[in-house]
């Protein structure tokens, strides 16, 4: 297959599922994950779709745009859930935990249905949903209303007000980017205040975000870099920003992808 016709494939497929990853193309098109690279190079630079963390999307119109949950949630996954792994280890019993929505956050929450003496506070749909089949006398689950976004986050006023009456001992949130300049930021403007309620209402306020999320910046900021308490991210980080990260957050955790490629999923 020439390499013309292997771009065109990807693109078909993009159209179709909304994201691509490089594992799945290169079974697709029987090329090695190098070619696939390869040929997502190209179609980013011609400015057909955005190269992230593990595959694609489709090219982005700007910092207001957010993909749905689907389409994010099978990039960088290993990276995903060595972050979730890192971020449940740092909860304690008896703990409210709140989870704002999110990809990385829907994985800390499915880490957490093992526990017991904790109670969960989430703006999350689909992190309300990792508990249904949880007895609530085992883990409560507090969800917070509000508008939907199309990440299946529950924002706005309500959220706001919601959450200003209550009390979490740590709080883990998911980010569309995080920067040196622009800090922590999402594409949604309520979805930020919302954000930002929690991170005020938590003792630790820890943001899990794969390295794919550095140097993105998102429409509305939710807070300077330095205001978490903690960032979970992976290896993968390059080295310069490694350091620019470490030099604005007290405690930097960084998983490894690597330890995930044979680990069960919960």
């Amino acid at each position: 297959m020439l390499a013309a016709q292997r771009r065109e494939r990807i693109l078909e497929q993009l159209e179709r599922e909304g994201v691509v990853t490089v594992a799945a193309l290169s079974r697709l098109l029987d090329v090695s994950e190098m070619t696939v690279r390869r040929d997502l190079d190209v179609l980013h630079a011609d400015g057909h779709l955005t190269k992230v963390h593990g595959g694609a999307t489709a090219a982005q119109s700007g910092r207001g745009r957010e993909p749905g949950f689907t389409a994010k949630s099978s990039l960088a996954s290993a990276a995903k859930l060595a972050i979730a792994r890192a971020a449940a280890a740092l909860v304690q019993p008896g703990s409210a935990v709140g989870l704002t929505a999110g990809t990385t956050t829907h994985l800390v929450a499915q880490e957490l249905r093992e526990m017991r003496d904790i109670t969960i506070v989430t703006n999350s749909i689909r992190v309300a949903d990792a508990f249904v089949e949880v007895s609530p006398s085992d883990i409560p689950v507090i969800v917070i209303g509000g508008t939907r976004t199309p990440s299946d986050a529950l924002v706005g006023p309500m959220a706001v007000e919601n959450m200003r009456s209550l009390n979490l001992d740590i709080c883990f949130m998911g980010v569309h980017g995080m920067d040196e300049q622009a800090g922590f930021t999402t594409p949604n403007v309520l979805e930020a205040e919302t954000n930002r309620a929690f991170a005020a209402t938590a003792r630790q306020f820890i943001v899990v975000a794969d390295s794919s999320k550095w140097g993105e910046v998102g429409l509305a900021r939710i807070t300077p870099l330095d205001e978490a308490t903690t960032v979970i991210t992976d290896t993968d980080m390059p080295d310069d920003s490694r350091q620019l990260l470490s030099s604005h957050v007290e405690n930097v955790i960084f998983a490894n992808p690597e330890e995930m490629h044979d680990a069960p999923h919960p």
